[in-house]
C-alpha cells in the first residue's frame, strides 16, 4: 500500500476533534513557516550587508593612511597601517598592494579561518588621482553564524509559541463543535439499546437545527417501540393463552385416548382368549373358518391399539435405546416370518434379500420400525410386491423397503409421517378403515431416539421406497439377539408346554379370569386365580409352595395395582421369592403409568394379549429364573 493511502487512513482513525485541530495546525505552521523563512532572510542579508560596510570602511580609513607611506615606498609604515586595520573588530586580515600587485603589507589574526571571510578591496588614491595600489580588508563572518543560530533558536521559540496557541485554540474550538456531535452518537447508541435519549439544544445554530431533529426522531422511535412492545405482549399473551389451549385439548385427548383405550383392551382381551379356546380341540371346517374370522378381527383390533400404544411410550419418555451389536439378517428373518403369510394371502411377493452386514442400533426399536414399514407397504400394495434390503454407504448400513403400490403423490410426502395423517387409495387425504394413521408417525419417532432419519420417495402409481440409515458394525463371532418381550412385531419360536408350571392369575375382571383359566389350562398350567389382594394373599396362606409365575392386571378394584400386590407377596411370610417369575398385563395407554411401569422392572405385555405372545412372555420368564437359579 502506497504511502498517501497509509496517511489517508490514519486520517480517517482520528476523532473528530483531533482532526479539527489537525486542520488548523496544519496552515498555522506553514504560514508561520513561511513568515519566519522570509523574516530570517532579510535579518540575516541585513547583518551580512552591515558586515560588509564595517569591512568597507575599515579599508577606506587604512587606504588613506598608506596613500602618502606608499609613495614613500615605507614598508615598515606600511606594516604598521595593516597591522592597525586588523585589529578592529571582525577584521582577520589586511593586506596593501601596490599597482602591480605585489603585497607590500600583511597582517592577520592568529584565529583567521581561510576561505571563510568576506573580502573588501578599496584603492589607494595618490594626490594627482591616480592609483597608487589598493588595500584588502578580510573580515570575519563569525557575527552572521551567531546571528544565523539566534535567528533559528528565535524560530524554534516562535514556532512552538504559535503552535501551541493555535493548537489550543483549535482544540477549544474543536471540543465545541464535536461536544455536541459526541452526546448525539451517545444518544444514537442509548436508542439502539433501547433507552430513551433526548440531547440538549447547544452550539451553533446548524448543530442545534440537528439536535432539534435527532429528539423529535427519537421520541417517534421510542413511541413506535412502546407500541410494537405492545402488541408483543399481547400476540405473546395471545399465543400463550392459545397454547394453553391446545396443551388442555392435548392432554384430554390422551386422557381420552387413554381411557378409551383400557375400557376396549378389557372385552379385546377376553375375546382373544376365549377365541383360542373355541379353536382347541374344534374339528369342524365351518366352526374353525368362523373362529378364524374372529381371530382376524381381534388381530385388526390388535394392531389398531398397538399403534396407540407405541405412541403413548414415546409420549412417555419410557422408551430409551439399548444399543447392541447384531446381524441384520437375523432380523430380516423375522420380518420374513412375521409378514410372509399375510403377503401370500393377499397374492403378494415378500422379497427379503439376505446380507451379511452387521449393525449397532437397538434391536426392538429398529424392528419396531422395518415391522411399520412393511406393513404399511403391504396395506397399500395390490399387485406386484415388497422387496426388503440393504447396502453399506461408507460407515453406515442403509436399509430399504420399496413396494410397488399405489404410491403417495408429492403434495402429501412431507405429512405422511404425521399423526393421524392418511391417504386414501384414490390419492386423497382422509381416514382409512385400515389403521389410525399412526404407523410412520412412530417409524420417525423412534428414528429419532435412534439418532438417525428416515427418507421417503414415491411415484403415485408406481409404488415407494423407504430408506432407513443406521450405523454399521463389525460381525462378531455368533452370538443370542438381545432378549425381549415379544412386542411390537418382534416374533419368537414357540414355546414348549407348561405341564406342572404352576401360575397365579390376578385380575378384577372375571371374564379375563375365566379366558386365561382357560388358555392356561390347555397348555397345562395349574392355575390359581385371584380378584383382589386380599383373594391373593389368602391363596398364599394355603399354597403348600410358591407359584412359577404370578401374572396379574395393573389396574385392579379399589385403586389397587398389580405392583403393589406383587410386593405384598413378596413380605408375606409363604409368598413369592427370588425363584416366582413376574409378569404384568395392562390396557392402560397414560404417559405417567407407563412410566411407573417402566421405572418398576417388571416385564409387562399390553392388551389385547394373543395366547401366542402370553404363551412365549411366560416361557421367557421360566427361562431366566432357570438360568438366574443355575
Amino acid at each position: 500500500m502506497s504511502q498517501p493511502f497509509r496517511t489517508l487512513r490514519l486520517l480517517v482513525r482520528l476523532t473528530l476533534a483531533q482532526q479539527l485541530v489537525l486542520l488548523a495546525l496544519l496552515p498555522a505552521t506553514v504560514a508561520t513557516l513561511g513568515a519566519i523563512a522570509v523574516l530570517t532572510r532579510q535579518h540575516l542579508a541585513n547583518v551580512t550587508e552591515l558586515m560588509r560596510a564595517n569591512a568597507q570602511t575599515v579599508a577606506l580609513q587604512v587606504a588613506t593612511v598608506a596613500q602618502p607611506q606608499i609613495q614613500r615606498m615605507d614598508r615598515r609604515a606600511l606594516q604598521h597601517s595593516a597591522e592597525s586595520g586588523s585589529s578592529q573588530p571582525h577584521v582577520q586580515q589586511v593586506q596593501i598592494w601596490s599597482e602591480d600587485g605585489e603585497i607590500l603589507a600583511n597582517s592577520e589574526t592568529p584565529d583567521r579561518k581561510p576561505a571563510e571571510g568576506l573580502q573588501v578591496v578599496a584603492p589607494i588614491v595618490a594626490e594627482d588621482g591616480m592609483h597608487a595600489g589598493k588595500v584588502m580588508v578580510e573580515i570575519n563572518l563569525d557575527a552572521v553564524r551567531v546571528a544565523r543560530q539566534s535567528v533559528w533558536i528565535n524560530v524554534v521559540l516562535v514556532l512552538g509559541a504559535s503552535l501551541v496557541g493555535v493548537g489550543l485554540a483549535g482544540w477549544w474550538a474543536a471540543r465545541r463543535i464535536s461536544a455536541p456531535i459526541r452526546a448525539l452518537g451517545e444518544a444514537v447508541d442509548q436508542l439502539g439499546a433501547g433507552e430513551n435519549a433526548q440531547v440538549a439544544l447547544e452550539g451553533t445554530a446548524e448543530v442545534r437545527r440537528l439536535q432539534h431533529g435527532f429528539n423529535l426522531a427519537a421520541r417517534a422511535l421510542t413511541e413506535s417501540r412502546s407500541q410494537l412492545e405492545s402488541r408483543i405482549t399481547e400476540a405473546t399473551a395471545e399465543l400463550e393463552s392459545k397454547n394453553r389451549q391446545l396443551e388442555v385439548a392435548s392432554q384430554a385427548k390422551t386422557r381420552l385416548l387413554a381411557a378409551a383405550s383400557h375400557d376396549l383392551r378389557q372385552p379385546l382381551h377376553a375375546l382373544t382368549l376365549f377365541s383360542d379356546g373355541l379353536a382347541n380341540g374344534e374339528t369342524d371346517p365351518v366352526r374353525l373358518q368362523r373362529i378364524g374370522h374372529i381371530r382376524e378381527c381381534v388381530d385388526s383390533l390388535d394392531r389398531l391399539f398397538s399403534e396407540l400404544l407405541n405412541l403413548s411410550q414415546l409420549d412417555a419418555g419410557v422408551l430409551q435405546p439399548q444399543w447392541t451389536d447384531f446381524a441384520l439378517d437375523h432380523l430380516f428373518d423375522e420380518i420374513s416370518r412375521n409378514f410372509r403369510a399375510v403377503a401370500e394371502q393377499q397374492n403378494l411377493r415378500l422379497v427379503v434379500r439376505k446380507t451379511e452386514l452387521w449393525v449397532r442400533c437397538d434391536y426392538v426399536m429398529l424392528s419396531r420400525i422395518l415391522n411399520n414399514l412393511v406393513s404399511n407397504s403391504l396395506r397399500h400394495t395390490t399387485e406386484g410386491g415388497v422387496l426388503i434390503g440393504a447396502r453399506r454407504r461408507g460407515r453406515a448400513i442403509r436399509i430399504d423397503v420399496l413396494d410397488t403400490g399405489i404410491g403417495i403423490a408429492p403434495k402429501h410426502q412431507s405429512r405422511v409421517f404425521e399423526e393421524f395423517y392418511q391417504v386414501e387409495p384414490n390419492g386423497r387425504q382422509g381416514r382409512g378403515a385400515r389403521g389410525m394413521g399412526l404407523g410412520l408417525a412412530t417409524v420417525q419417532r423412534l428414528a429419532a431416539l435412534l439418532n438417525t432419519r428416515v427418507d421417503l420417495s414415491s411415484l403415485p402409481g408406481k409404488g415407494t421406497c423407504v430408506r432407513v440409515l443406521v450405523r454399521a458394525a463389525e460381525p462378531v463371532p455368533a452370538q443370542a439377539l438381545p432378549a425381549a418381550l415379544p412386542a411390537g412385531g418382534i416374533a419368537i419360536d414357540e414355546a414348549p408346554s407348561l405341564h406342572g408350571v404352576r401360575v397365579l392369575v390376578i385380575d378384577d375382571e372375571r371374564t379375563i379370569l375365566e379366558g386365561l383359566q382357560v388358555v392356561l389350562s390347555n397348555w397345562g398350567a395349574e392355575v390359581l386365580i385371584a380378584q383382589t389382594r386380599s383373594e391373593a394373599l389368602a391363596l398364599a396362606d394355603t399354597w403348600e409352595r410358591p407359584p412359577d409365575l404370578v401374572l396379574s392386571d395393573l389396574l385392579l378394584q379399589g385403586g389397587d395395582n398389580g405392583l403393589d400386590v406383587l410386593a405384598a407377596l413378596e413380605r408375606h411370610p409363604h409368598g413369592i421369592g427370588e425363584e416366582t417369575g413376574r409378569l404384568l398385563v395392562t390396557g392402560e395407554t397414560k404417559p405417567d403409568r407407563l412410566r411407573e411401569v417402566a421405572s418398576a422392572g417388571v416385564a409387562v405385555l399390553y392388551k389385547p394379549v394373543s395366547p401366542r405372545m402370553l404363551r412365549q412372555a411366560i416361557h421367557a420368564q421360566l427361562s431366566a429364573i432357570r438360568q438366574a437359579v443355575l
